[in-house]
Protein backbone atom coordinates (compact mmCIF):
# COMPACT_ATOMS: atom_id res chain seq x y z
CA UNK A 1 0.00 0.00 0.00
CA UNK A 2 1.25 3.48 -0.87
CA UNK A 3 0.16 6.49 1.18
CA UNK A 4 0.77 10.15 0.34
CA UNK A 5 1.31 12.19 3.50
CA UNK A 6 0.75 15.95 3.63
CA UNK A 7 1.71 18.38 6.40
CA UNK A 8 1.31 22.17 6.69
CA UNK A 9 0.42 22.82 10.34
CA UNK A 10 2.92 25.63 10.83
CA UNK A 11 5.71 26.80 8.53
CA UNK A 12 6.71 23.63 6.70
CA UNK A 13 5.07 22.56 3.44
CA UNK A 14 5.73 18.84 3.32
CA UNK A 15 4.81 15.79 1.29
CA UNK A 16 5.99 12.18 1.58
CA UNK A 17 5.23 8.78 0.14
CA UNK A 18 5.16 5.73 2.39
CA UNK A 19 5.17 2.11 1.25
CA UNK A 20 3.71 -0.32 3.75
CA UNK A 21 2.85 -3.98 4.13
CA UNK A 22 1.72 -5.35 7.46
CA UNK A 23 3.79 -3.61 10.13
CA UNK A 24 6.69 -3.00 7.75
CA UNK A 25 6.97 0.59 6.53
CA UNK A 26 9.40 2.34 4.21
CA UNK A 27 9.62 6.01 3.25
CA UNK A 28 10.14 6.39 -0.50
CA UNK A 29 10.28 10.19 -0.41
CA UNK A 30 10.14 12.94 2.20
CA UNK A 31 10.13 16.47 0.79
CA UNK A 32 10.05 19.59 2.99
CA UNK A 33 9.81 23.19 1.81
CA UNK A 34 10.95 25.12 4.88
CA UNK A 35 10.12 28.75 5.64
CA UNK A 36 12.63 29.21 8.47
CA UNK A 37 14.72 31.76 6.60
CA UNK A 38 11.63 33.85 5.88
CA UNK A 39 10.33 33.93 9.46
CA UNK A 40 13.76 34.28 11.10
CA UNK A 41 13.81 37.98 10.24
CA UNK A 42 10.64 38.45 12.32
CA UNK A 43 11.79 36.37 15.29
CA UNK A 44 8.92 33.90 14.89
CA UNK A 45 6.29 32.53 12.54
CA UNK A 46 3.92 35.09 11.01
CA UNK A 47 0.68 33.17 10.21
CA UNK A 48 -0.35 35.28 7.22
CA UNK A 49 3.05 34.92 5.57
CA UNK A 50 3.17 31.19 6.33
CA UNK A 51 -0.25 30.68 4.73
CA UNK A 52 0.73 32.47 1.53
CA UNK A 53 3.93 30.47 1.25
CA UNK A 54 2.04 27.20 1.71
CA UNK A 55 -0.26 28.05 -1.18
CA UNK A 56 2.78 28.58 -3.41
CA UNK A 57 4.71 25.53 -2.28
CA UNK A 58 2.31 22.68 -1.50
CA UNK A 59 1.61 21.47 -5.06
CA UNK A 60 5.27 21.56 -6.23
CA UNK A 61 6.21 19.71 -3.03
CA UNK A 62 3.65 16.97 -3.74
CA UNK A 63 4.82 16.67 -7.33
CA UNK A 64 8.44 16.29 -6.19
CA UNK A 65 7.49 13.67 -3.58
CA UNK A 66 5.70 11.52 -6.17
CA UNK A 67 8.60 11.83 -8.61
CA UNK A 68 11.19 10.87 -5.98
CA UNK A 69 9.08 7.88 -4.95
CA UNK A 70 8.80 6.89 -8.62
CA UNK A 71 5.06 6.33 -8.42
CA UNK A 72 1.96 7.93 -9.92
CA UNK A 73 -1.29 9.06 -8.34
CA UNK A 74 -3.03 5.89 -9.50
CA UNK A 75 -0.65 3.83 -7.33
CA UNK A 76 -1.76 5.52 -4.11
CA UNK A 77 -4.06 3.76 -1.70
CA UNK A 78 -4.90 6.85 0.37
CA UNK A 79 -3.94 10.40 1.28
CA UNK A 80 -3.04 11.16 4.92
CA UNK A 81 -3.14 14.80 5.98
CA UNK A 82 -2.64 16.76 9.19
CA UNK A 83 -6.03 17.92 10.47
CA UNK A 84 -4.69 19.74 13.54
CA UNK A 85 -3.64 21.16 15.90
CA UNK A 86 -1.74 24.06 14.35
CA UNK A 87 -2.23 27.44 12.71
CA UNK A 88 -5.60 27.29 11.02
CA UNK A 89 -4.45 29.35 8.02
CA UNK A 90 -1.55 26.95 7.52
CA UNK A 91 -3.55 23.76 8.09
CA UNK A 92 -5.98 24.77 5.35
CA UNK A 93 -3.29 24.60 2.67
CA UNK A 94 -2.66 20.84 2.97
CA UNK A 95 -6.26 20.00 3.88
CA UNK A 96 -7.89 21.79 0.95
CA UNK A 97 -5.23 20.40 -1.38
CA UNK A 98 -5.83 16.87 -0.04
CA UNK A 99 -9.60 17.25 -0.51
CA UNK A 100 -9.15 18.40 -4.09
CA UNK A 101 -6.77 15.55 -4.90
CA UNK A 102 -9.07 13.03 -3.20
CA UNK A 103 -11.88 14.13 -5.48
CA UNK A 104 -9.78 14.21 -8.67
CA UNK A 105 -7.82 11.03 -7.99
CA UNK A 106 -10.72 9.22 -6.29
CA UNK A 107 -8.68 8.39 -3.21
CA UNK A 108 -9.80 8.12 0.42
CA UNK A 109 -8.49 10.55 3.05
CA UNK A 110 -7.06 9.69 6.48
CA UNK A 111 -7.05 12.68 8.90
CA UNK A 112 -4.06 12.70 11.24
CA UNK A 113 -3.48 14.41 14.58
CA UNK A 114 -0.17 16.27 14.43
CA UNK A 115 1.10 14.94 17.79
CA UNK A 116 0.22 11.38 16.81
CA UNK A 117 2.29 11.93 13.69
CA UNK A 118 5.32 12.79 15.81
CA UNK A 119 4.87 9.60 17.83
CA UNK A 120 4.65 7.37 14.76
CA UNK A 121 7.90 8.78 13.38
CA UNK A 122 9.57 6.16 15.61
CA UNK A 123 7.66 3.35 13.87
CA UNK A 124 9.09 4.13 10.43
CA UNK A 125 11.34 1.36 9.16
CA UNK A 126 11.98 0.26 12.76
CA UNK A 127 12.95 -3.23 13.86
CA UNK A 128 12.04 -4.26 16.49
CA UNK A 129 8.97 -2.08 16.82
CA UNK A 130 8.03 -0.38 20.10
CA UNK A 131 6.17 -2.69 22.46
CA UNK A 132 3.06 -1.70 24.42
CA UNK A 133 2.46 -0.12 26.85
CA UNK A 134 4.37 2.90 25.55
CA UNK A 135 5.13 6.24 27.17
CA UNK A 136 5.73 8.95 24.57
CA UNK A 137 7.24 12.33 25.35
CA UNK A 138 6.35 14.81 22.61
CA UNK A 139 8.25 18.10 22.89
CA UNK A 140 8.18 20.84 20.29
CA UNK A 141 7.50 24.54 19.84
CA UNK A 142 3.80 24.06 20.47
CA UNK A 143 3.60 20.88 22.56
CA UNK A 144 4.97 19.28 25.71
CA UNK A 145 2.99 16.11 26.30
CA UNK A 146 3.41 12.78 28.03
CA UNK A 147 1.16 10.21 26.36
CA UNK A 148 0.30 6.63 27.28
CA UNK A 149 -0.34 4.14 24.46
CA UNK A 150 -1.73 0.71 25.33
CA UNK A 151 -2.17 -0.29 21.68
CA UNK A 152 -2.12 1.31 18.23
CA UNK A 153 -4.34 4.38 18.11
CA UNK A 154 -5.16 4.19 21.78
CA UNK A 155 -3.88 7.40 23.38
CA UNK A 156 -4.22 8.91 26.83
CA UNK A 157 -2.65 12.27 27.63
CA UNK A 158 -1.25 11.90 31.15
CA UNK A 159 0.72 15.15 31.20
CA UNK A 160 0.82 18.41 29.28
CA UNK A 161 2.14 21.93 29.52
CA UNK A 162 0.09 24.45 31.45
CA UNK A 163 1.65 27.40 29.66
CA UNK A 164 4.71 27.58 27.38
CA UNK A 165 5.83 24.43 25.59
CA UNK A 166 9.51 23.49 25.85
CA UNK A 167 10.36 24.59 22.31
CA UNK A 168 8.47 27.86 22.78
CA UNK A 169 10.45 28.50 25.97
CA UNK A 170 13.69 27.95 24.05
CA UNK A 171 12.64 30.51 21.43
CA UNK A 172 11.64 33.10 24.04
CA UNK A 173 14.84 32.59 26.01
CA UNK A 174 16.87 33.06 22.85
CA UNK A 175 15.01 36.30 22.13
CA UNK A 176 15.84 37.56 25.63
CA UNK A 177 19.51 36.95 24.95
CA UNK A 178 19.41 38.63 21.56
CA UNK A 179 19.79 35.40 19.63
CA UNK A 180 18.10 34.60 16.32
CA UNK A 181 15.10 32.39 15.57
CA UNK A 182 14.66 29.45 15.98
CA UNK A 183 16.20 29.58 19.43
CA UNK A 184 16.50 25.89 20.29
CA UNK A 185 19.50 24.98 18.11
CA UNK A 186 21.40 28.16 19.07
CA UNK A 187 20.89 27.70 22.82
CA UNK A 188 21.84 24.03 22.48
CA UNK A 189 25.07 24.99 20.71
CA UNK A 190 25.99 27.54 23.37
CA UNK A 191 25.12 25.07 26.14
CA UNK A 192 27.39 22.49 24.56
CA UNK A 193 30.25 25.01 24.53
CA UNK A 194 29.88 25.41 28.30
CA UNK A 195 29.43 21.66 28.78
CA UNK A 196 32.75 20.77 27.16
CA UNK A 197 34.55 23.49 29.15
CA UNK A 198 34.08 21.28 32.24
CA UNK A 199 33.33 24.34 34.36
CA UNK A 200 30.83 24.24 37.21
CA UNK A 201 27.66 26.17 36.45
CA UNK A 202 27.08 28.96 38.98
CA UNK A 203 23.66 29.98 37.66
CA UNK A 204 20.71 28.42 39.46
CA UNK A 205 17.35 28.25 37.70
CA UNK A 206 14.14 26.56 38.94
CA UNK A 207 12.65 23.26 37.75
CA UNK A 208 8.95 24.20 37.71
CA UNK A 209 6.47 21.55 38.90
CA UNK A 210 9.29 19.04 39.28
CA UNK A 211 7.75 17.43 42.35
CA UNK A 212 4.08 17.99 41.55
CA UNK A 213 1.87 14.90 42.00
CA UNK A 214 0.90 14.94 38.31
CA UNK A 215 2.84 14.73 35.04
CA UNK A 216 2.14 18.28 33.84
CA UNK A 217 4.80 20.79 32.78
CA UNK A 218 5.23 24.54 33.18
CA UNK A 219 8.07 26.49 31.59
CA UNK A 220 6.74 30.05 31.86
CA UNK A 221 8.22 30.50 35.35
CA UNK A 222 11.59 29.26 34.14
CA UNK A 223 11.54 31.82 31.36
CA UNK A 224 10.73 34.59 33.86
CA UNK A 225 13.49 33.43 36.22
CA UNK A 226 15.99 33.65 33.37
CA UNK A 227 14.81 37.18 32.56
CA UNK A 228 15.36 38.31 36.16
CA UNK A 229 18.84 36.77 36.18
CA UNK A 230 19.77 38.59 32.99
CA UNK A 231 18.43 41.90 34.30
CA UNK A 232 20.51 41.63 37.49
CA UNK A 233 23.73 40.56 35.77
CA UNK A 234 25.18 43.47 33.80
CA UNK A 235 27.91 41.22 32.36
CA UNK A 236 25.65 38.34 31.27
CA UNK A 237 26.69 38.64 27.63
CA UNK A 238 30.17 37.46 28.59
CA UNK A 239 28.65 34.36 30.18
CA UNK A 240 26.05 33.55 27.52
CA UNK A 241 27.11 29.86 27.16
CA UNK A 242 26.68 29.39 30.91
CA UNK A 243 23.21 30.95 30.87
CA UNK A 244 22.28 28.77 27.90
CA UNK A 245 23.52 25.69 29.74
CA UNK A 246 21.62 26.59 32.92
CA UNK A 247 18.41 27.15 30.98
CA UNK A 248 18.73 23.99 28.89
CA UNK A 249 19.60 21.89 31.94
CA UNK A 250 16.47 23.08 33.74
CA UNK A 251 14.28 21.98 30.83
CA UNK A 252 16.07 18.66 30.34
CA UNK A 253 16.00 17.80 34.04
CA UNK A 254 12.26 18.47 34.18
CA UNK A 255 11.47 16.42 31.07
CA UNK A 256 13.56 13.49 32.28
CA UNK A 257 12.15 13.51 35.82
CA UNK A 258 8.56 13.47 34.62
CA UNK A 259 9.32 10.80 32.02
CA UNK A 260 10.89 8.48 34.57
CA UNK A 261 7.89 8.87 36.88
CA UNK A 262 5.49 8.08 34.02
CA UNK A 263 7.43 4.99 32.93
CA UNK A 264 7.40 3.68 36.49
CA UNK A 265 3.74 4.47 37.11
CA UNK A 266 2.46 2.79 33.95
CA UNK A 267 5.05 -0.01 33.75
CA UNK A 268 5.94 0.92 30.18
CA UNK A 269 7.84 -1.52 27.98
CA UNK A 270 8.88 1.18 25.51
CA UNK A 271 9.63 4.89 25.60
CA UNK A 272 9.40 7.21 22.59
CA UNK A 273 10.92 10.68 22.37
CA UNK A 274 9.32 12.80 19.64
CA UNK A 275 8.92 16.34 18.33
CA UNK A 276 11.25 19.13 17.29
CA UNK A 277 13.04 19.31 20.65
CA UNK A 278 13.83 15.59 20.22
CA UNK A 279 16.66 16.80 17.96
CA UNK A 280 18.44 18.19 21.04
CA UNK A 281 21.49 15.95 21.47
CA UNK A 282 21.86 16.56 25.21
CA UNK A 283 18.23 15.57 25.81
CA UNK A 284 18.58 12.47 23.63
CA UNK A 285 21.73 11.23 25.39
CA UNK A 286 20.82 12.11 28.99
CA UNK A 287 17.27 10.79 28.69
CA UNK A 288 18.41 7.50 27.15
CA UNK A 289 21.16 7.03 29.73
CA UNK A 290 18.92 7.65 32.74
CA UNK A 291 16.01 5.56 31.45
CA UNK A 292 18.21 2.56 30.66
CA UNK A 293 20.03 2.91 33.98
CA UNK A 294 16.77 2.85 35.97
CA UNK A 295 14.76 0.44 33.79
CA UNK A 296 17.12 -2.14 32.36
CA UNK A 297 14.55 -3.95 30.18
CA UNK A 298 12.84 -0.95 28.57
CA UNK A 299 13.21 -0.12 24.87
CA UNK A 300 14.02 3.52 24.07
CA UNK A 301 13.18 4.92 20.64
CA UNK A 302 14.61 8.15 19.29
CA UNK A 303 13.38 9.35 15.88
CA UNK A 304 15.84 10.02 13.10
CA UNK A 305 16.76 13.69 13.07
CA UNK A 306 14.97 14.11 9.72
CA UNK A 307 11.73 13.07 11.42
CA UNK A 308 11.98 15.32 14.50
CA UNK A 309 10.83 18.55 12.89
CA UNK A 310 7.47 18.81 11.13
CA UNK A 311 7.45 16.47 8.14
CA UNK A 312 5.02 14.45 6.05
CA UNK A 313 6.69 11.07 6.53
CA UNK A 314 5.39 10.93 10.08
CA UNK A 315 1.90 11.91 8.89
CA UNK A 316 1.93 9.13 6.30
CA UNK A 317 3.10 6.63 8.95
CA UNK A 318 0.42 7.69 11.43
CA UNK A 319 -2.19 7.52 8.70
CA UNK A 320 -1.11 4.03 7.74
CA UNK A 321 -1.20 2.69 11.31
CA UNK A 322 -4.67 4.18 11.72
CA UNK A 323 -5.69 2.22 8.63
CA UNK A 324 -3.80 -0.87 9.83
CA UNK A 325 -5.64 -0.78 13.17
CA UNK A 326 -9.07 0.40 12.02
CA UNK A 327 -9.23 -0.44 8.29
CA UNK A 328 -12.09 1.39 6.58
CA UNK A 329 -12.98 3.25 9.79
CA UNK A 330 -9.76 5.23 9.36
CA UNK A 331 -11.12 6.95 6.26
CA UNK A 332 -13.13 10.15 6.26
CA UNK A 333 -15.30 11.51 3.49
CA UNK A 334 -13.35 14.42 2.04
CA UNK A 335 -16.44 16.63 2.26
CA UNK A 336 -16.44 16.28 6.04
CA UNK A 337 -12.76 17.02 6.55
CA UNK A 338 -12.15 20.38 8.25
CA UNK A 339 -9.08 22.00 9.76
CA UNK A 340 -9.13 22.02 13.56
CA UNK A 341 -6.44 24.25 15.10
CA UNK A 342 -7.33 22.98 18.60
CA UNK A 343 -7.78 19.30 17.77
CA UNK A 344 -7.69 17.14 20.90
CA UNK A 345 -6.30 13.65 21.29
Amino acid sequence: MYILGLESSCDESAAAVLKAKGVKTEILSNVIASQIDIHAQYGGVIPEIAAREHVLRILPTIDEALKKAKIKANDLGAIAVTQGPGLVSSLLAAIETAKSLALIWEKPIIPVHHIIGHIYASFINTNPLPQFPIIALVVSGGHSNLILMNEHYNFKVIGETRDDAAGEAYDKAAKMMGLSYPGGPIIAKLAQEFRISNKKCQIQLPRPMLNSPNFDFSFSGLKTALLYKLQKDKTWKKNMPEYAYAFESAIIDTLIHKSLKAIERYKAKSFILAGGVAANMALRSELTEKIIKKFTKIMVFLPKLAYTTDNAAMIAAAGYYNYYQNKDNAFLNYRKLKADPNLKL
